[in-house]
């Protein structure tokens, strides 16, 4: 199997650390495949550029539209979170990516939306040329140790209100 790099952090730039890994790979002319758990904004900039980066690059979405809290979640929510896993392993089979980001997938574990088990067994089963990104706050000890790169990312200095740039959505 290919590398495991991992995420995590209460501080913000996790999936802004993976889309770099994916930029790089793009540049490469390898296939990146980004799958995004608990996200169904479209607007953001690493979904709105995938047509521009085809056939390299493809991005899709698995959650429940609207942001409700990690209190507020729903049945709906653990199906997202299933058929997104469930997909992340069809696509491998089919499209062999160089590189795989599962977007989120820490705090899907974390809320209890899938078992770190049947993440771990999916690693396991990966190519050995595909190399995966694990983002996502709350990263359990077991993914931590299982993975070959760990970031912690804190903030060490955040505005109050996540302020946009010149009005670009991030």
């Amino acid at each position: 199997m290919g590398y495991v790099y991992l995420y995590t952090g209460t501080g913000g730039g996790k999936t802004t650390n993976a889309l770099g890994l994916a930029l790089r790979s793009v540049g490469h002319r390898r296939k990146v495949i980004i799958i995004q758990f608990m996200k169904w904004w479209r607007k953001t900039g690493e979904y709105k550029i995938r047509k521009k980066l085809e056939p390299y690059y493809e991005i899709y979405l698995f959650g429940r539209k609207g942001w409700h809290g990690l209190g507020n979640l729903r049945e709906e929510d653990k199906r997202l979170a299933k058929k997104a896993l469930a997909f992340a392993k069809q696509i491998v089979r089919e499209k062999k990516p160089h590189l795989l980001i599962l977007d989120e997938i820490n705090l899907a574990l974390y809320c209890d939306l899938l078992s770190v088990q049947e993440v771990l067994e999916f690693l396991d089963s990966l190519p050995k040329k595909t190399d995966v990104v694990l983002t996502g706050r709350f990263a359990p000890k077991i993914l931590i140790d299982r993975a070959d790169f760990v970031n912690e990312i804190i903030d060490i200095k955040h505005p109050e209100e996540m302020v946009t740039t010149k009005g670009i959505q991030y």
